[in-house]
């Protein structure tokens, strides 16, 4: 399948941008677009936030074999 010529070139874009961030800068946009991700998906299933969050974390399970450590709250 042939690559859009203006897709490529966004891509390039958005990669010479996020390789001239600082690591933390890099871990604030993948939280940043992690929100939104989240906001998206309450709007979308009409749920609140803990609801998608649990439902979220329940699909990234799906099909992996279960880890005590995976129960775990992250900070």
């Amino acid at each position: 399948m042939a690559r859009s010529k203006v897709a490529e070139e966004l891509r390039q874009i958005d990669a010479a941008v996020i390789a001239a961030m600082t690591p933390a800068e890099r871990l604030e946009l993948a939280y940043e677009l992690g929100r939104r991700g989240g906001e998206m998906y309450m709007t979308a299933h009409h749920v609140d936030y803990e609801t998608a969050a649990r439902e979220l974390k329940r699909a990234g399970r799906a099909g992996r074999r279960y880890s005590r450590c995976m129960d775990e709250d992250l900070p």
